[in-house]
């Protein structure tokens, strides 16, 4: 009778796991098999990876890898954050179809000190020795990253990363761009130049309070895709009101892109910001 008891149970589990919580039978088919149409042998395709360089003095990592992190699931595309350029070879860009960089890599080798460092008391300050940033790119590294655009595969540089123009011509040649400057952060018009551009189309014009960096921009005028413009009219010294903030163009075989917004996370997630960022996404790697 105890093993007939026991056979019952577990006849009854087995009709209980085939439903849901609600007693309602859970199709547990795919569309395909619940058509009965036939099942493809082939192993799904490889998504495209991603690497991206991260951080720097003035811009922790933390924040760029939360805000970069869900914008690339959305896109089902596996990414990797390094903060340092000395991780980044020929060997290692090649399991790589696109590099992002977000990120100036530099070196304070004797500390930060100077009025936006951290206050120190009883004079300590004259035992450190001269503050002095050092660019930690070399023109070789920065030729890899044009041999790997130029062979078909994709850049996006964020923000700051005009700055790693300033010690690399060869990275400056490629990202198309140099770092002059910014004024405190404040808000600012991301205002659309070219909207039918795949990264731009459907895009609106939006406002954020971000760091509106300024660029010297190196190509034809026809590839921006951006500009941004102060709300209430404020200069930034002599260069005014407006920035160059977005490009996009062929190189050699592969693609750049360049937007400038990205000092803060909500600056970052602006829906209409998000938008572009994906787009610049799939269009960097030639996604449908």
């Amino acid at each position: 009778m105890r093993t007939k008891d026991k056979m019952m149970r577990r006849e009854m589990l087995r009709q209980l796991g085939a439903l849901g919580a609600s007693g309602v039978a859970l199709n547990t088919a795919s569309p395909a098999q619940a058509s009965g149409a036939a099942q493809s042998t082939r192993a799904p395709a490889k998504r495209p990876r991603v690497l991206a360089l991260v951080g720097d003095r003035y811009h922790n990592p933390d924040y760029i890898r939360v805000a970069l992190t869900p914008i690339f699931r959305e896109l089902d595309l596996p990414i990797d954050f390094t903060i340092s350029i000395d991780e980044i070879d020929a060997d290692r860009l090649k399991n790589y179809r696109l590099f992002v960089t977000f990120g100036s890599p530099l070196n304070w080798p004797n500390g930060y000190l100077g009025p936006d460092a951290y206050p120190y008391t009883n004079s300590l300050e004259k035992d450190w020795g001269e503050t002095i940033m050092e660019g930690a790119i070399t023109e070789a590294q920065g030729q890899m990253i044009a041999d790997f655009v130029r062979a078909g595969n994709g850049l996006y540089a964020y923000h700051q990363s005009g700055h790693i123009s300033l010690h690399s011509k060869k990275y400056r040649e490629v990202m198309g761009g140099l770092y002059l400057g910014h004024p405190p952060l404040r808000p600012f018009k991301v205002k659309v130049v070219n909207p039918d551009h795949p990264i731009t189309r459907g895009v609106q014009e939006f406002v954020v309070s971000d760091e509106q960096h300024f660029l010297t921009y190196d190509n034809d005028a026809k590839y921006v895709i951006l500009r941004s413009e102060n709300v209430d009219g404020l200069n930034y010294g002599a260069r005014g009101p407006s920035a160059t903030a977005g490009w996009a163009y062929d190189y050699g075989e592969g693609r750049v892109a360049y937007t400038a917004v990205g000092h803060t996370i909500y600056a970052l997630w602006e829906p209409e910001y998000v938008k572009i960022q994906k787009n610049a996404i799939r269009w960097l790697l030639r996604m449908s």
